[in-house]
Protein backbone atom coordinates (compact mmCIF):
# COMPACT_ATOMS: atom_id res chain seq x y z
CA UNK A 1 0.00 0.00 0.00
CA UNK A 2 1.51 3.38 -0.80
CA UNK A 3 2.36 6.00 1.86
CA UNK A 4 -0.10 9.19 1.72
CA UNK A 5 3.27 11.18 2.70
CA UNK A 6 5.18 9.26 -0.54
CA UNK A 7 2.57 10.57 -3.31
CA UNK A 8 1.96 14.49 -3.50
CA UNK A 9 -1.07 13.98 -5.35
CA UNK A 10 -2.59 11.93 -2.49
CA UNK A 11 -1.23 15.02 -0.02
CA UNK A 12 -3.36 17.12 -2.39
CA UNK A 13 -6.22 15.41 -1.39
CA UNK A 14 -5.99 15.42 1.96
CA UNK A 15 -5.20 19.15 2.19
CA UNK A 16 -8.42 20.03 -0.14
CA UNK A 17 -10.29 17.34 2.63
CA UNK A 18 -8.89 19.43 5.44
CA UNK A 19 -6.94 16.61 6.66
CA UNK A 20 -3.83 17.66 7.23
CA UNK A 21 -2.20 19.73 10.09
CA UNK A 22 -1.36 23.26 10.13
CA UNK A 23 2.56 22.28 9.52
CA UNK A 24 2.16 19.68 6.96
CA UNK A 25 -0.76 21.91 4.56
CA UNK A 26 1.88 24.83 5.08
CA UNK A 27 4.95 22.77 3.47
CA UNK A 28 2.60 21.59 0.85
CA UNK A 29 1.34 25.12 0.38
CA UNK A 30 4.92 25.57 -0.42
CA UNK A 31 5.60 22.95 -2.49
CA UNK A 32 2.07 24.07 -4.64
CA UNK A 33 3.56 27.14 -5.43
CA UNK A 34 6.77 25.61 -6.77
CA UNK A 35 4.84 22.88 -8.76
CA UNK A 36 2.41 23.56 -11.10
CA UNK A 37 1.07 20.10 -11.22
CA UNK A 38 0.37 19.90 -8.09
CA UNK A 39 -1.29 22.89 -7.85
CA UNK A 40 -3.34 22.11 -11.18
CA UNK A 41 -4.35 19.12 -9.48
CA UNK A 42 -6.07 21.29 -6.40
CA UNK A 43 -7.54 23.89 -8.53
CA UNK A 44 -8.68 20.43 -10.35
CA UNK A 45 -10.63 19.22 -7.16
CA UNK A 46 -11.60 22.41 -6.02
CA UNK A 47 -13.49 23.29 -8.40
CA UNK A 48 -15.05 19.61 -9.06
CA UNK A 49 -16.15 20.45 -5.12
CA UNK A 50 -17.46 23.58 -6.23
CA UNK A 51 -19.38 21.84 -9.45
CA UNK A 52 -21.04 19.20 -6.79
CA UNK A 53 -22.58 21.60 -4.45
CA UNK A 54 -24.64 22.72 -7.56
CA UNK A 55 -26.22 19.08 -7.39
CA UNK A 56 -29.61 19.00 -6.18
CA UNK A 57 -30.83 15.97 -5.33
CA UNK A 58 -34.26 14.61 -7.03
CA UNK A 59 -36.11 11.82 -6.08
CA UNK A 60 -36.37 8.80 -8.52
CA UNK A 61 -39.57 8.17 -10.48
CA UNK A 62 -41.77 5.62 -9.34
CA UNK A 63 -41.26 3.94 -12.59
CA UNK A 64 -37.96 3.46 -12.61
CA UNK A 65 -37.44 2.17 -9.32
CA UNK A 66 -39.93 -0.41 -9.50
CA UNK A 67 -38.05 -1.38 -12.37
CA UNK A 68 -35.12 -1.49 -10.44
CA UNK A 69 -36.70 -3.30 -7.86
CA UNK A 70 -37.95 -6.09 -10.10
CA UNK A 71 -34.91 -6.56 -11.96
CA UNK A 72 -33.00 -7.72 -8.74
CA UNK A 73 -35.75 -9.29 -7.43
CA UNK A 74 -36.89 -6.97 -4.38
CA UNK A 75 -39.76 -7.24 -2.90
CA UNK A 76 -40.53 -3.81 -0.79
CA UNK A 77 -41.96 -5.24 2.66
CA UNK A 78 -44.75 -3.81 4.56
CA UNK A 79 -42.35 -2.31 7.69
CA UNK A 80 -38.86 -3.17 7.62
CA UNK A 81 -36.58 -3.19 4.55
CA UNK A 82 -34.51 -5.96 4.28
CA UNK A 83 -30.63 -6.08 3.35
CA UNK A 84 -31.77 -6.66 -0.65
CA UNK A 85 -34.10 -3.63 -0.80
CA UNK A 86 -30.84 -1.43 0.92
CA UNK A 87 -28.44 -3.00 -2.06
CA UNK A 88 -31.36 -2.09 -5.00
CA UNK A 89 -31.45 1.49 -3.22
CA UNK A 90 -27.93 1.93 -3.42
CA UNK A 91 -27.85 0.73 -7.18
CA UNK A 92 -30.65 3.72 -7.57
CA UNK A 93 -28.54 6.07 -6.17
CA UNK A 94 -25.84 5.30 -8.07
CA UNK A 95 -27.40 4.98 -11.53
CA UNK A 96 -29.42 8.67 -10.00
CA UNK A 97 -26.10 9.94 -9.18
CA UNK A 98 -24.07 8.84 -11.97
CA UNK A 99 -26.59 10.51 -14.68
CA UNK A 100 -26.67 13.90 -12.17
CA UNK A 101 -22.83 13.78 -12.61
CA UNK A 102 -22.42 13.64 -16.09
CA UNK A 103 -25.09 16.18 -17.26
CA UNK A 104 -22.77 18.76 -14.40
CA UNK A 105 -19.01 17.75 -15.64
CA UNK A 106 -19.97 17.50 -19.07
CA UNK A 107 -21.40 20.96 -19.72
CA UNK A 108 -18.98 22.70 -17.39
CA UNK A 109 -15.84 22.11 -18.58
CA UNK A 110 -15.52 25.77 -19.70
CA UNK A 111 -16.48 26.70 -15.79
CA UNK A 112 -13.89 24.27 -14.90
CA UNK A 113 -10.96 25.68 -17.11
CA UNK A 114 -12.29 28.83 -15.38
CA UNK A 115 -11.50 28.14 -12.33
CA UNK A 116 -8.15 27.35 -13.29
CA UNK A 117 -7.34 30.27 -15.11
CA UNK A 118 -8.29 32.36 -11.93
CA UNK A 119 -6.27 30.04 -9.88
CA UNK A 120 -3.58 30.40 -11.92
CA UNK A 121 -3.40 34.36 -11.92
CA UNK A 122 -4.12 34.44 -8.08
CA UNK A 123 -1.14 31.90 -7.80
CA UNK A 124 1.11 34.31 -9.60
CA UNK A 125 0.17 37.74 -7.71
CA UNK A 126 1.77 35.59 -4.65
CA UNK A 127 4.62 35.51 -6.13
CA UNK A 128 7.80 38.00 -6.02
CA UNK A 129 7.54 37.68 -9.87
CA UNK A 130 4.62 36.90 -11.88
CA UNK A 131 6.13 35.81 -14.59
CA UNK A 132 8.52 33.33 -15.99
CA UNK A 133 10.27 35.46 -18.54
CA UNK A 134 10.63 38.93 -18.01
CA UNK A 135 10.51 41.13 -21.23
CA UNK A 136 8.01 44.24 -22.66
CA UNK A 137 9.63 42.97 -26.18
CA UNK A 138 7.18 40.76 -27.51
CA UNK A 139 9.69 39.31 -30.12
CA UNK A 140 11.62 37.96 -26.47
CA UNK A 141 8.30 36.73 -24.95
CA UNK A 142 6.72 34.58 -27.56
CA UNK A 143 10.01 32.65 -29.01
CA UNK A 144 10.71 31.73 -24.70
CA UNK A 145 7.32 29.39 -25.27
CA UNK A 146 8.98 27.20 -28.25
CA UNK A 147 8.84 24.14 -27.15
CA UNK A 148 7.21 24.42 -23.66
CA UNK A 149 3.72 24.78 -25.09
CA UNK A 150 1.64 23.16 -28.06
CA UNK A 151 2.00 26.62 -29.36
CA UNK A 152 3.15 29.74 -29.41
CA UNK A 153 1.24 32.60 -28.05
CA UNK A 154 -0.44 35.84 -29.97
CA UNK A 155 1.38 38.65 -28.26
CA UNK A 156 0.69 42.17 -28.86
CA UNK A 157 2.34 45.79 -27.76
CA UNK A 158 -0.22 47.72 -26.11
CA UNK A 159 2.28 49.97 -24.51
CA UNK A 160 1.47 53.09 -25.70
CA UNK A 161 -2.12 52.32 -25.09
CA UNK A 162 -1.52 51.88 -21.33
CA UNK A 163 -1.28 48.44 -20.98
CA UNK A 164 2.33 47.57 -20.93
CA UNK A 165 3.65 43.59 -21.63
CA UNK A 166 5.65 42.74 -18.49
CA UNK A 167 6.43 39.02 -19.59
CA UNK A 168 4.91 35.92 -19.68
CA UNK A 169 4.53 32.55 -18.16
CA UNK A 170 3.96 28.87 -18.33
CA UNK A 171 0.35 27.89 -16.78
CA UNK A 172 -1.38 24.61 -16.27
CA UNK A 173 -4.91 24.27 -17.63
CA UNK A 174 -6.52 20.69 -17.60
CA UNK A 175 -3.06 18.97 -17.20
CA UNK A 176 -1.53 20.77 -20.05
CA UNK A 177 1.10 23.28 -20.23
CA UNK A 178 -0.66 26.42 -21.58
CA UNK A 179 0.76 30.27 -22.40
CA UNK A 180 0.29 33.15 -20.28
CA UNK A 181 1.01 36.75 -21.07
CA UNK A 182 1.05 39.55 -18.27
CA UNK A 183 0.33 42.70 -19.06
CA UNK A 184 0.26 45.91 -16.50
CA UNK A 185 -2.25 48.28 -16.31
CA UNK A 186 -1.47 50.94 -13.30
CA UNK A 187 -0.86 49.27 -10.15
CA UNK A 188 -2.72 46.23 -11.44
CA UNK A 189 -1.80 42.59 -13.23
CA UNK A 190 -3.84 41.36 -16.23
CA UNK A 191 -3.25 37.67 -17.54
CA UNK A 192 -3.83 36.70 -20.56
CA UNK A 193 -4.13 33.05 -20.76
CA UNK A 194 -4.36 30.97 -24.70
CA UNK A 195 -5.96 27.26 -24.74
CA UNK A 196 -7.13 25.15 -27.18
CA UNK A 197 -9.54 22.39 -26.24
CA UNK A 198 -9.87 23.52 -22.92
CA UNK A 199 -14.15 24.51 -23.37
CA UNK A 200 -15.26 27.84 -25.12
CA UNK A 201 -14.58 30.93 -22.47
CA UNK A 202 -17.34 32.58 -20.82
CA UNK A 203 -17.54 35.99 -22.35
CA UNK A 204 -17.77 37.92 -19.06
CA UNK A 205 -17.55 36.41 -15.38
CA UNK A 206 -17.09 37.67 -11.87
CA UNK A 207 -15.59 35.05 -9.34
CA UNK A 208 -13.83 35.60 -6.30
CA UNK A 209 -12.69 39.03 -6.97
CA UNK A 210 -12.11 38.74 -10.68
CA UNK A 211 -13.20 39.74 -13.61
CA UNK A 212 -12.54 37.25 -16.80
CA UNK A 213 -13.66 38.14 -20.13
CA UNK A 214 -13.06 35.15 -22.53
CA UNK A 215 -13.45 34.68 -26.60
CA UNK A 216 -12.02 33.09 -29.26
CA UNK A 217 -10.28 33.19 -32.83
CA UNK A 218 -9.03 31.00 -35.09
CA UNK A 219 -9.33 28.01 -32.82
CA UNK A 220 -8.23 29.47 -29.91
CA UNK A 221 -9.67 30.28 -26.42
CA UNK A 222 -8.61 33.43 -24.61
CA UNK A 223 -9.01 34.16 -21.19
CA UNK A 224 -7.95 37.46 -19.77
CA UNK A 225 -8.37 37.80 -15.50
CA UNK A 226 -8.09 40.56 -13.45
CA UNK A 227 -8.94 42.65 -10.40
CA UNK A 228 -9.15 46.11 -12.19
CA UNK A 229 -13.19 46.97 -13.11
CA UNK A 230 -14.69 44.84 -15.72
CA UNK A 231 -15.07 48.56 -17.82
CA UNK A 232 -10.73 48.81 -18.44
CA UNK A 233 -10.81 45.01 -19.03
CA UNK A 234 -13.01 45.61 -22.06
CA UNK A 235 -11.14 48.05 -23.12
CA UNK A 236 -8.17 45.70 -22.74
CA UNK A 237 -9.64 43.07 -24.38
CA UNK A 238 -11.08 45.69 -27.30
CA UNK A 239 -7.18 47.03 -27.72
CA UNK A 240 -5.45 43.46 -27.55
CA UNK A 241 -8.36 42.05 -30.17
CA UNK A 242 -7.85 45.08 -32.57
CA UNK A 243 -3.64 45.33 -32.54
CA UNK A 244 -1.99 43.95 -35.64
CA UNK A 245 -0.84 40.25 -35.54
CA UNK A 246 2.84 40.02 -34.37
CA UNK A 247 5.21 38.03 -37.00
Amino acid sequence: MTDASDDPILLVHAYCDGELDPANALALERRMAEDPRLAAERDRITALKRAMTRLKPTAAPPALRSRIERAVGVRRPAVRPTWSALAASVALAVVISSGATWSVLGPSQSALATDEVIGNHIRSLMTEQHYDVASSDRHTVKPWFNGRTVASPRVVDLATQGFPLMGGRLDVIAKMPVPSLVYRYQRHIISVTQTQGAGAPPSERTAEGYNVIGWSEGGVSYWAVSDVNMGELQNFVKLFRAAPVDG
